[in-house]
């Protein structure tokens, strides 16, 4: 296959897998708008869209981890046109297969209504997809180190902390309000529901556009496409644009099922719950973006702020078989997404490589 040509059907894919991303993982942002009031569906899901549009203009260094931290392929000089050729095929095979398994699963979990992580999908596809180079013997290793410092570590953490964070503030909110009139109450935290829910899709959009970024910069790199030279490391603004644009249109596309899993299965919500919840993950998703530059789930810190607002209550407030299913999604989406993502870059290895 013509590299030129492979490479555009790469970048089209992370298009879609970026617009797959915006209505499977949006929800996680309005979920507890709509389910408290505050916001209607629809309403929810336009500032959402315009939200997810402008946070991701805002930053590049979780792109940067996706291009550079998960898989290493050994490039050849420029001079040396054939061999840049092939080492450019079998980079763009590679993303692609990472791709088709992160959307297959992805597909799969919105199906069943659970908010599994697109984050740890396409990590999980570029694990599989790279591990069946490097079984093939070819030049791509999968960065261990990086994968648990930039992955494992903060996949573990953000729940924890988000959890933790939202029961610490949900027990002393509950303090603060406790004699105040619950009518005046809610209608206060459901008006500064608009505020946390469309800060939580912005941090949404910074968070998960990026990984999409990152692919399509993979995709781009081996060809020069978007002007990008030998040794580049910054993401052209074109990039950045398209991704921005396609998980705004995902976004508009809704996500019911997970809504409803979300907003009504883990625990009763409050506008008070609510707001909590959103607060502890948006302040998660940028401190993350910002300060660690690791590629966090947005799936994992929401519904954990969730479930800790949830046991600020009672510990059996929160419906921890629903919650069970929920993290055995998470757990299993690496592995099923670099499976999917494995069997995928087989496919293409023996068919054109």
């Amino acid at each position: 296959m013509e590299v030129y040509v492979l490479a555009v059907v790469v970048i089209i894919v992370a298009l879609i897998f970026d617009g797959v991303n915006g209505f499977h993982d949006a929800a996680n942002a309005i979920a507890t708008a709509i389910t408290t009031g505050a916001l209607k569906a629809r309403t929810a899901i336009i500032m959402a869209a315009g939200m997810n549009l402008i946070g991701a203009l805002m930053g590049t260094a979780v792109a940067a981890v996706i291009a550079r931290d998960i898989v290493d392929m050994t490039q050849v000089s420029a001079e040396q046109q054939y061999m840049t050729q092939v080492s450019a095929e079998q980079q763009l095979f590679l993303v692609i297969a990472a791709l088709l398994g992160a959307i297959g699963w992805n597909l799969i979990t919105w199906w069943f209504g659970l908010p599994s992580s697109s984050t740890h999908a396409i990590i999980g596809g570029l694990m599989g997809a790279g591990l069946a180079e490097q079984i093939a013997g070819n030049d791509v290793h999968i960065k261990l180190a990086k994968v648990v410092e930039k992955v494992i570590d903060p996949m573990v953490l953000s729940p924890v902390v988000g959890f933790g964070l939202a029961l610490i503030i949900m027990v002393i909110l509950n303090k603060i309000i406790k004699k105040a009139n619950l009518k005046e109450t809610d209608k206060f935290f459901r008006s500064a529901q608009i505020f946390t829910s469309a800060s939580l899709a912005l941090g949404h959009g910074l968070q998960d556009a990026q990984k999409s970024m990152g692919l399509m910069f993979m995709a781009a790199a081996p060809v020069g496409f978007f002007g990008i030279k030998p040794g580049q490391t910054e993401i052209p603004l074109q990039i950045i644009l398209m991704a921005s644009l396609a998980i705004s249109a995902g976004t508009m596309a809704g996500g019911q099922r997970i809504i409803h899993t979300l907003g009504s299965k883990i625990t009763v919500l409050s506008p008070q719950k609510g707001f909590v919840a959103e607060a502890v993950s948006s302040a998660v998703l940028f401190i993350s973006a910002y300060f660690v530059h690791a590629p966090i789930s947005t799936t994992h810190t929401v519904t954990s702020a969730i479930a800790g607002t949830g046991a600020s209550d009672d510990i059996r407030a929160v419906k921890w078989s629903t919650l069970k299913n929920i993290v055995m999604a998470w757990i299993i989406t690496v592995p099923s997404a670099g499976l999917i993502g494995f069997m995928f870059e087989e496919i293409f290895r023996m068919l054109f490589m």
